[in-house]
């Protein structure tokens, strides 16, 4: 009789093809919202609307990915981030980085196709590329020109304003022109440690797809307690929206934020200090706590006994059990 049990190429393709389903979805609504910013655009008579909405991008709009961009050790490290992920925020750009001698390029597409214009929705995105650049650079430099493929629009303050100066429509390509040295401004604010646990965060996202709302924000508490900044705020920020539709998502799922923090903190503290060779010091680090003592009291209240007790009946329990008297 044949095996009832799926087989594992069967498996791969159903995968592939949820992927695929997943892809068309987002490409047709990415088509969809370029109609509706050209549309609004010609409505509202602002040739500069595209752009205008892109003041109200910030890095935490990128979703997810922003917890690993915000890590990168330098610029060249934020955009290669931006450029490796663009499909977990946006399926229809194509980005990437072209370097001639002391020339860095950040050329910007969108596969849009059945789109007629897509002046507005460059614009936005190019402005959202160039709003981050800026705030990595800090006071070190500016990009030195902004491109666009299309033509100027008759009034150039809002552009002027938010792109400065240098800017070239009707060119080649749509993108940011750097200079290379820019790209070696370091990020002083990056954490290593954080950007570890981001890039295997982010990496899990591009493997299973779009994660349920409670296991989304279970993987970023993992990711952000040992920061000792594992609040509902910085969970919201990192992705993209605001703590009260943080609470009301898990509201919907019955759960709360702090008893899923406990949850994951619990299930994250079971495993690190079963691990005999891991230090508990370093156990209470991985967890938020501030100090070791704060950690053993913690555990002790969640496990009736102290880490280390806890540690040595497991490994008693785990002798036991393989090896019988």
């Amino acid at each position: 009789m044949p095996s009832r049990e799926p087989s594992r190429a069967r498996i791969g393709v159903d995968q592939q093809a949820a992927s695929r389903a997943r892809s068309a979805r987002s490409r047709k609504s990415s088509q969809n919202a370029a109609r509706v910013l050209e549309t609004t655009a010609h409505a509202c008579g602002r040739e500069d609307f595209g752009l205008r909405l892109s003041e109200l991008r910030r890095l935490s709009s990128l979703g997810p990915v922003s917890l690993l961009v915000r890590e990168g050790p330098d610029v060249r490290g934020v955009v290669e981030a931006l450029i490796r992920y663009e499909r977990t925020y946006n399926e229809a750009l194509r980005a990437s980085l072209h370097e001639t001698g002391a020339t860095a390029t950040m050329h910007i597409a969108l596969d849009l196709p059945g789109v007629p214009s897509s002046r507005q929705a460059v614009e936005l995105v190019v402005g959202a590329y160039h709003h981050i650049l800026v705030e990595f650079l800090g006071g070190l430099s500016r990009p030195r020109q902004v491109c666009f493929t299309h033509a100027p629009p008759a009034d150039l303050g809002t552009h002027h304003r938010l792109l400065g100066r240098n800017l070239s429509f009707g060119a080649g390509f749509n993108g940011i022109v750097l200079t290379a040295e820019a790209l070696r401004a370091p990020n002083t604010e990056a954490d290593p440690v954080l950007r570890r646990y981001a890039q295997q965060y982010v990496d899990s996202l591009a493997r299973t797809g779009s994660p349920s709302d409670t296991e989304q924000v279970r993987k970023i508490i993992e990711v952000l307690l040992p920061t000792g900044r594992c609040t509902v705020t910085e969970v919201a920020r990192s992705i993209g929206t605001d703590r009260r539709t943080v609470h009301r998502r898990l509201a919907q799922t019955g759960q709360t934020f702090s008893a899923l923090l406990t949850a994951t903190r619990k299930d994250l503290a079971r495993r690190l200090v079963a691990d005999g060779r891991r230090p508990l010091a370093e156990v209470a680090r991985q967890l938020g706590f501030l100090s070791p003592g704060a950690f053993s009291r913690w555990f002790r209240e969640q496990f009736g006994a102290s880490p280390s007790q806890w540690r040595s009946d497991h490994r008693d329990a785990t002798t036991t059990h393989e090896d019988p008297a």
